[in-house]
């Protein structure tokens, strides 16, 4: 699309009964929108933003650092007004000679501008560049400021990038030249598209603005998502238990449970057949096991973190071994899963309790004295409103940690989907990981508060001790053999935490193995695609910068190099086992009931 397409394309192509017939759909859809908007929740005040303390210490801070170095931000502001006027009286001057094209652009690449009208046309690269010229130098204020300590300084950085990223001209449609071109060629239709895509949107949500990721009638559990087959061969109310089917003749002795994230639904772990670390574990010859958690409503509102420990994790462990036949499994713990395991192996360590052989963490924190980019949200003025909600309403909705985790990757969860969907009146794609991530689930007051009060603000498992289940449990109790796995760009549990974590447990037999990418596609990273490395270094005494300049590099999935770790830790091989047995009849399918009941 050029400059002349974009001029020409209203006139030349224009069809007015078309563009009648569009502009009264649009009428039609206002109404249903104003209607759809009055339905939306009341999101109290403490979860949109950081208590307004932060901004005045901020500018409180600048005002001091202009007085006592007024040089330094002077010195800034002019270099940003000095750039802006430059771009401004080089744009005039090519203009006054009659030349339609954009002047020297030295601004960063940035994939939002990727459209090559941005850097054709005057207008919009003008727009562009300003922009970029404007979000640099609130960056560079922010920088200046000296007074914060680095943890409101992260803050500050933080929401002033979300105020800039949303200000950016690619979300509004008179400065999105993509957008405008694609109406004029549709004589509005793709407008008309995506109001109705934004309608859809409000009234699926009952008025919350939540952009669909990803076609929700593409996909179907059981059918061409989950689809390994297994069966529930256990069920209480905290969860259903599946098995999954051998699809080898012979299996290793030492079953294998698998703990995912309640935050989430398990099936993030069996997506389709070619990314599905369930299926993949089978097919090495596991007896897999998985806990599908129940999805809570507000009759779980005292429900506790003991409570996941003791009906949860001891729970489902004593059932494997039942079904099994034997007295000890290997447990994969996922996310905030991998943290509730370490507190149970820390209190099985107590108690006595030797049922787990060996331990793997997928992307797990439990040494939470640097939260990463997520702490941003775990600040007292956050948790204090989180608190005040799930007290009032019994559960932390779906809603909030949603959008909370989109947040951290606002352009391309939110911003960059709802340009395509509601200015370009795109259907959403057939995308199994989006459409998971829009799966969500709730969290029951008690244990929300406990984790992040206890646990994310406290730290207390890896300084003065957790209480769990009438007891006290340490990080250093964490005794068994362990293989920890984290992501290199990990945005929710850095990996630099990961790694303290795993380095204060009390285990002699410790493996790190740190894979590139984030906190998803970093574990469900299959061999046959071949896109992700990863590092390993069995040196586990030095800082996280430190192991990594000295770590060796992979090629490759690292789940190969996991399968030979966990097999030495997986007893002889022994007939495949089908699912459940006398005492343990087969109650449901996989996947099961918990993960589809709404």
């Amino acid at each position: 699309m050029t400059t002349n397409d974009l001029e020409t394309g209203v006139t030349s192509g224009h069809n007015v009964a078309k563009l009648e017939a569009n502009l009264a759909r649009v009428e039609e859809l206002t109404q249903r929108l104003l209607k759809a908007l009055g339905q939306a929740r009341a999101v109290p005040p403490a979860l949109r933003g950081p208590n307004q303390d932060l901004y005045l210490k901020a500018a409180t801070g600048y005002m001091t650092e202009m007085m006592h170095n007024p040089a330094k931000l002077i010195e800034h502001q002019l270099e940003f007004w000095g750039k802006s006027v430059k771009h401004y009286v080089e744009a005039q001057h090519l203009l006054a000679q009659g030349k339609l094209e954009a002047p020297t652009d030295e601004t960063p690449t940035d994939r939002r501008f990727s459209h090559a009208l941005w850097d054709t046309n005057p207008y919009f690269n003008f727009i562009k560049q300003q922009y970029l010229m404007n979000a640099a130098a609130v960056q560079q204020a922010v920088d200046d400021i000296d007074t914060l300590d680095s943890e409101e300084k992260k803050r500050l950085r933080y929401f002033s990038q979300q105020l800039v990223d949303m200000i950016s001209p690619t979300n509004f449609l008179p400065t999105n030249p993509e957008a405008l071109a694609l109406a004029a060629e549709t004589e509005g239709q793709s407008l008309v598209a995506g109001l109705e895509n934004m309608v859809a949107d409000l009234e699926a949500n009952n008025g919350d603005l939540i952009v669909t990721l990803a076609d929700k009638k593409a996909f179907k559990l059981g059918e061409n998502l989950a689809t390994t087959p297994g069966s529930v061969v256990f069920r209480n109310r905290m969860f259903e238990l599946i098995q999954y089917a051998p699809s080898t003749e012979t299996v290793h002795e030492t079953p294998l449970i698998i703990f995912p994230p309640w935050i989430n639904k398990f099936y993030i772990l069996d997506l389709k057949p070619q990314n599905s670390l369930i299926k993949w574990a089978v097919d090495q010859g596991y007896t897999v096991f998985v806990v599908s958690w129940v999805n809570p409503d507000d009759a779980y509102r005292d429900t506790s973190m003991s409570d996941y420990v003791e009906e949860g994790y001891l729970t489902a462990i004593d059932e494997v071994k039942a079904i099994c036949g034997v007295k000890k499994v290997n447990a994969v713990g996922y996310c905030i899963a991998g943290t509730t395991l370490s507190l149970t192996l820390a209190l099985m360590k107590q108690r006595k309790d030797t049922s787990v052989n060996a331990a793997t963490f997928f992307t797990t924190l439990t040494d939470f004295s640097d939260r990463g980019e997520v702490g941003v949200f775990l600040q007292d003025d956050f948790v204090d409103g989180i608190e005040a909600e799930v007290a009032e309403n019994g559960i932390l909705d779906s809603f909030f940690m949603s959008r909370t985790f989109s947040y951290l990757r606002a352009n391309d969860l939110i911003y960059g989907p709802a340009i395509k969907s509601y200015m370009m009146g795109k259907a959403p794609p057939a995308f199994d990981l989006l459409y998971w991530n829009g799966d969500g689930t709730n969290l029951p007051a008690h244990m929300a508060v406990e984790y992040l009060r206890g646990l994310c603000q406290a730290d207390k498992f890896a300084t003065d001790g957790f209480e769990i289940c009438g007891t006290t449990v340490h990080i250093k109790d964490v005794t068994i053999p362990l293989c920890a796995i984290a992501c290199e760009t990990d945005h929710i549990a850095a990996w630099k935490s990961s790694y303290a974590g795993v380095q204060k447990m009390g285990s002699k037999d410790k493996t790190f193995i740190l894979s590139e990418s984030g906190h998803i596609a970093g574990i469900i990273n299959p061999p046959s695609k071949n896109k992700y490395g990863h590092y390993t270094n069995p040196d586990l005494g030095p800082s996280a910068d430190d192991w990594l300049a000295d770590a060796d590099k992979h090629a490759g999935s690292w789940w190969p190099r996991w399968d030979a770790w966990l097999s030495k830790k997986s007893g002889k091989i022994v007939p495949a086992r089908a699912p459940g047995d006398a005492r343990h009849p087969v109650l449901a399918a996989a996947p099961g009931t918990y993960v589809i009941a709404k």
